[in-house]
């Protein structure tokens, strides 16, 4: 074997390796959420006021669009998947926060 193919084929396995790992990552993450946010809306489905059920059906549209985020990942070209990846894990990050923001709020109007 070429040594330039053995390491475009060791780069080729770290890479998606790493790409791998990072998608398990996020899809624990982002079923944590979407349990997290099941658990909020069938509490509040008695109670929610309208602002309430836009709130998450908004959540629910950003949790769809990570996943789909998360399954484009596959074909994205290599110079763009530090950013796609830092993209996708940022718009985790602020789906949690809003779910544990909102669980917080109906808690609280629930007392």
């Amino acid at each position: 074997m070429h040594p330039v193919a053995s390491t475009t084929q060791t780069t080729n396995t770290t890479a998606t390796s790493s790409l791998k790992a990072f998608e398990d990552k996020i899809k624990t993450q982002i079923a944590e959420a979407k349990a997290n946010l099941a658990q909020i809306d069938a509490k509040a489905k008695q109670k929610r006021s309208a602002a309430e059920t836009a709130t998450i059906n908004r959540l629910n549209t950003a949790k769809q669009d990570i996943d789909r985020r998360l399954q484009d990942l596959k074909t994205t070209h290599a110079s763009h998947v530090a950013r796609a990846k830092s993209d996708i894990a940022t718009d985790v990050a602020k789906l949690k926060a809003s779910i544990k923001e909102l669980g917080a709020k109906f808690l609280t109007a629930t007392k």
